[in-house]
């Protein structure tokens, strides 16, 4: 048998349902059809012709139907005159009885049963035409009219189920009660997953440790031989952009193994009961194609911490889905060849019940990258682009402290964008460092309409930042400054800040210092401040408060803390401090502020003529880099090979 013969078996028509609707409604037309005798075709006519040819003798027999409509057969001597040679009727299926040769519709039946009387009566008509009554009716399209308001509320309430069942699923009852169905989407090996751990730049960590998982479900003996056992979930916690759902990508495709996908907020339903079927549904389906990964994004949507946020009606309902994801991690009858893998930035709001071992026995941080994973990064979001030939990718992953893995693809993408606008053949370097400004600092407004003595304002500020931070050991090195707006901002200086693991409180206060540096220029030059140093004073004040209340770096205060890691303090009404303490901590936080921005004013005031000389450079090129600096200020004694991010005003 060649292939084209097997081909046409397997193109045998499969049975549907809407051939059932269709005969349904073919059957009612039919109907509706034979009740009102629409085979025979019989000849309309009048009522002045029916007179006519009553008057002539030619009627033999007057059938009146349902009071409204008259049948007229003709005697056999008038249906053989010319005049009704047509009237014959014809029929499309056979029939015993005598068909009419003649109807039509009349008025009121009482007038036309005496206009008939008068006739016989006026013409002495022998035989006289016999009058028959009958009624006539549909029953089984009345029947079917009777159903159809019932047909019709079926058929809508049917559409709804559909509709919030997301059209998911198969099974009888046409998709009907499949709402409480797994919406995870599954990867197998029968899918295309193109994303490998090749893909997953950094994360060495993280990586090794969901490799260890997925090697354990292709290789189990390896494990069990001693003793092991798999862990049954792995929580991946980290800020937004870093990686984890393109860790699980990864997964998906480094895993021989059955993978389900699925977000938190896809257990989330308006019915109650409905989240703990999907988590079951989901279960039972991993189960059946054990072993197999269960992979649960934004995991903070159902396992929330019980007991909190009481007022709301619905969490009984969420609460009853985390009950249930619960039971199937870790409960009788669980199965081990099932792991979940979940990810969460919200790691705070968790359930204890949900992270203990035994559920999440593993909790992967994926952090922020450092500098040589943002080069890692960089190399793979680079090799679709054509990039210069001297591209330095080392330069360009020290250009972008505190980016995530997605802000860097965001970078990459900007920078292609700049260079196609620019009719460029390649992307270089002063592209990346465009889209970098541009992602950080906003659109560049050229044409924001800006007085000359507000832009003098933004120059002195900004060059009074550039001066403070140069002079301060360790304050981030400046690498540019401009007082072109972006975005919100007036003017933004980009500097070079150490990548540091711990901070020392003179760390801090140098900080603070230059971040004052702008308010402290005004002061020095002007004698008189503005409203252009918000974004700084929130800084400081949120650096002092952090100095006082969370690091303990204060000394009247104390070695006391009061920062709350489990995010409980979030639902208390009351200060974890006594008011006694409350004024200590207010005075404590502005001695250090005012302390620091009494330095500036000092270190300015010291080099006033070097702070003038600086802002008219900016004023005049509106943009100045480390180079003009160091034509001022000569070489700066405290230089470190380090990193940029920038500060608004």
């Amino acid at each position: 048998m060649n292939k084209d013969t097997k081909k046409d078996k397997n193109k045998k028509p499969k049975f549907n349902m809407y051939w059932v609707y269709g005969g349904a409604i073919v059957l009612f037309i039919v109907m509706q059809i034979l009740g009102g005798s629409g085979f025979d075709e019989t000849n309309p006519t009048t009522p002045s012709q029916f007179m006519t040819y009553l008057r002539d003798g030619d009627v033999d027999k007057v059938e009146i139907v349902n009071r409204r409509e008259a049948k007229v057969y003709l005697t056999a001597e008038a249906e053989a005159k010319e005049t009704h040679k047509n009237s014959k009727p014809t029929s499309l299926l056979p029939t015993a009885t005598k068909l009419p040769n003649y109807r039509f519709e009349f008025g009121d039946l009482q007038n036309f049963e005496d206009d008939i009387a008068k006739v016989i009566q006026t013409e002495n008509l022998n035989p006289k035409p016999k009058v028959e009554y009958k009624t006539e009716q549909n029953l089984w399209g009345d029947f079917l009219i009777g159903l159809l308001p019932f047909i019709l509320l079926i058929g809508v309430w049917i559409f709804i189920m559909r509709r919030m069942s997301g059209g998911s699923g198969g099974g009888a009852g046409g998709q009907i009660f499949n709402i409480g169905k797994s919406r995870a989407k599954l990867f197998d090996e029968n899918t295309d997953v193109k994303t490998s751990f090749k893909d997953v730049a950094g994360l060495e960590g993280a990586k090794e440790e969901v490799q260890e998982i997925v090697d354990f479900l292709k290789n189990p003996e390896k494990y069990t031989n001693l003793g092991g056992k798999i862990p049954k979930g792995a929580l991946l916690v980290g800020p937004p952009g870093t990686g984890k759902t393109l860790l699980a990508k990864a997964v998906a495709g480094e895993a021989k193994v059955p993978f389900f996908s699925l977000s938190g907020s896809d257990f989330v339903e308006m019915f109650v009961g409905v989240g703990a079927s999907r988590v079951r549904d989901l279960f039972k389906q991993a189960k059946e194609k054990s072993p197999a990964i269960i992979f649960i994004d934004e995991i903070d949507a159902i396992g929330r911490a019980r007991g909190k946020n009481n007022m709301s009606g619905s969490n009984d309902e969420r609460e009853n889905t985390l009950n249930q994801l619960l039971t199937e991690m870790d409960g009788f009858g669980t199965n081990t060849n099932v792991i979940v893998i979940a990810a969460t930035n919200r790691a705070d709001v968790l359930d204890k019940a949900l992270m203990r071992a035994g559920r999440f026995d593993r909790q992967i941080f994926v952090d922020l990258p450092d500098v040589r994973e943002r080069e890692e990064i960089f190399e793979v979001h680079l090799r679709p682009l054509k990039k210069a030939d001297d591209l330095d990718i080392d330069f360009l992953s020290k250009q972008t402290p505190g980016f995530s893995g997605a802000d860097i693809a965001n970078v990459c993408n900007e920078a292609a964008l700049i260079a196609a606008r620019n009719g460029k053949k390649a992307v270089d370097k002063q592209d990346f460092l465009d889209a970098v400004d541009r992602i950080v600092g906003g659109l560049e407004k050229k044409n924001k309409i800006i007085t000359p003595g507000e832009k003098k304002a933004v120059a002195y500020h900004e060059a009074g930042h550039a001066t403070v931070s140069w002079m301060l050991e360790h304050a981030a090195p400046l690498v540019k400054v401009t007082i072109v707006p972006r975005g919100r901002s007036l003017g933004a200086a980009w500097y070079l800040p150490e990548e540091r693991l711990i901070v020392r409180p003179e760390q801090m206060l140098d900080e603070m210092c230059a971040a004052l540096g702008g308010r402290a220029a005004e002061k020095v030059i002007f004698n008189q401040i503005s409203t252009g140093a918000l974004s700084d004073l929130e800084k400081v004040t949120k650096q002092a408060r952090a100095m006082v209340t969370v690091y303990g770096l204060s000394e009247k205060v104390g070695n006391l803390t009061y920062y709350d890691s489990s995010g409980q303090s979030e639902y208390g009404f009351t200060k974890p401090y006594s008011e006694k303490t409350s004024e200590l901590i207010d005075d404590e936080i502005s001695r250090i502020i005012e302390e620091q921005y009494q330095r500036a004013i000092n270190l300015l005031e010291e080099n006033k003529d070097k702070l003038t000389q600086l802002a008219d450079v900016l004023l005049e090129k509106e943009v100045i880099f480390k180079d003009n600096l160091e034509k001022i200020f000569g070489k700066r004694p405290f230089d470190k090979p380090v990193i940029v991010t920038e500060e608004e005003e």
